[in-house]
């Protein structure tokens, strides 16, 4: 694993990346005992993946570049310029949720004021629309870049290869992302697809494929800046494959133990990427054990906050239903 030194982020960006972690993961835990309770009705958790998510997102410039997330990416959209007010609002389902003013379902992020495009329940269909945005990228003579995201079960659309083929030929400034965590709900890599890795496939629309290690944050920070400074000078796509895991059951109406053993559960666990990651920044000396507590009790405090502030918001009006859905 690389050095977080080698990242050439300083200190504060390093810490900052923590907290967002951090807070990923705090928001993600209240949002599962929400639906637990039965103040929330869905949940899909991106548990496992917030190392890699933060990094990702931190390659980006979120004023100008746009991002087309999936149901998992909720730590990114936070880096993006989100808050843990606008996550639970959406979850809520209030009227003053910013991703579909409680039209859509949880964890369907969107934000205009940080251009990030809602998406479909119908996986994967944010990867054409994408290529959309990258093309008027491209025809506007703009030099924003294009990111999006699916995972490996859902990379397998039809709607994938249609748009990394477009990509491609046209070589548009779009970075495609699949976060490889194993399952498709419950059905293992072994099973989703033949190619040894989903990098390869790259390969066949004509431009590069690149895998990395989820857990490695400065490997995937620099991966992630490499091909952004590549999509902006108009060399064209990259797919990347994030491995990482999946630390959760697929969504709050499924249970992995049905599928997984108690064994690889529990190996996955040991290696949670939120406690690699806080070794890394105290053995490095970016932080103390003490300072990691004191900002894991702000963070809980904040998601506290958030929490009763959206629970107290006003829910659509029945009478507003056929509102925000189609523009004027």
């Amino acid at each position: 694993m690389k050095t977080l030194k080698k990242s050439g982020l300083s200190k504060e960006e390093m810490i900052q990346a923590y907290r967002e972690v951090l807070r990923g993961r705090r928001l993600d835990e209240r949002l599962w005992q929400l639906t637990r309770i039965g103040k929330t009705s869905f949940n899909i958790s991106g548990q496992g993946a917030e190392v890699a998510q933060v990094a990702m997102a931190m390659a980006f410039d979120p004023k100008k570049d746009y991002f087309l997330p999936y149901y998992r990416d909720m730590t990114a959209c936070l880096v993006w310029g989100m808050t843990s007010k606008d996550v639970l609002l959406g979850s809520f389902g209030k009227e003053a949720d910013p991703s579909s003013h409680g039209r859509q379902m949880p964890n369907h992020y969107g934000s205009k004021e940080h251009n990030i495009v809602s998406f479909s329940s119908t996986v994967s269909t944010q990867m054409p629309l994408a290529t959309g945005v990258a093309y008027s990228a491209q025809l506007e003579k703009s030099d924003f870049v294009t990111l999006t995201t699916t995972g490996e079960g859902s990379a397998n659309q039809g709607e994938v290869q249609e748009a990394m083929n477009f990509a491609g030929v046209k070589k548009l400034p779009v970075i495609f992302v699949v976060e490889n965590n194993d399952y498709a709900i419950s059905v293992p890599i072994k099973e989703q697809y033949a190619n040894e890795k989903m990098s390869d496939r790259a390969h066949g629309y004509g431009f590069e494929g690149i895998t990395v290690d989820g857990n490695d944050f400065t490997e995937v920070y620099l991966t992630f800046k490499k091909a952004v400074e590549d999509a902006r000078s108009g060399k064209g796509p990259k797919l990347i494959e994030l491995m990482v895991s999946r630390l959760t059951s697929h969504s709050a109406d499924d249970d992995q133990n049905v599928y997984r053993s108690k064994e690889e559960i529990e190996e996955m666990k040991k290696h949670d990427p939120l406690d690699t990651f806080e070794k890394q920044l105290i053995d490095e000396g970016y932080l103390s054990k003490e300072e990691i507590e004191k900002m894991d009790e702000e963070v809980r405090a904040e998601v506290d906050k958030a929490t009763d502030e959206a629970e107290a918001m006003p829910d659509p009006l029945a009478s507003s239903l056929l509102e925000q859905v189609y523009a004027k």
